[in-house]
């Protein structure tokens, strides 16, 4: 049975692997900041206004598990995507639904753009977005062609 499955099975494409690793890296990238941030790394903030820093440090805790679930799930995603296995559909989803209950706090519920006080935080929160809702796509597609197992 198991050689029948494998059979069936469609070879990785190439983009596959390069698609895993960009998103592993720009995952990685998102961890690092979660990680800076809630470990307060006085290096990593020094860049940020003591207004910001109020704001990060004041997040609610149920945005804080939203936000390290969007990360984590995301970079787990990745790691799956790049096994090829189907659990990367599911955990890419829960890790987009985390970084828009995240954002919706940060500029909807909060006065999160006005503190941060710079377009570029909106326009960097939609790529962002782009970015989760694209590996959320491309690993059903793969899914769907029974490229991920």
């Amino acid at each position: 049975m198991s050689i029948l499955t494998d059979s069936r099975a469609s070879a990785a494409p190439w983009h596959l692997w390069v698609v895993g690793v960009v998103s592993l890296l720009w995952n990685a990238a998102g961890a690092f900041d979660f990680t800076m941030t809630q470990t307060r790394n006085a290096e990593y903030m020094s860049a940020f206004t003591p207004e910001q820093l109020d704001y990060f440090y004041g997040l609610p805790l149920w945005v804080l598990i939203c936000w390290g679930i969007a990360v984590w799930g995301a970079v787990l995603g990745s790691i799956l995507l790049l096994l090829r296995k189907r659990l990367a559909v599911a955990v890419f989803l829960v890790s987009l639904v985390g970084m828009v209950l995240t954002t919706v706090h940060s500029y909807v519920l909060s006065n999160g753009l006005e503190v941060m006080n710079d377009p570029f935080a909106l326009w960097f929160s939609g790529a962002i977005f782009v970015v989760g809702l694209f590996l959320l796509i491309y690993a059903g597609n793969l899914s769907r062609r029974n490229i991920l197992r």
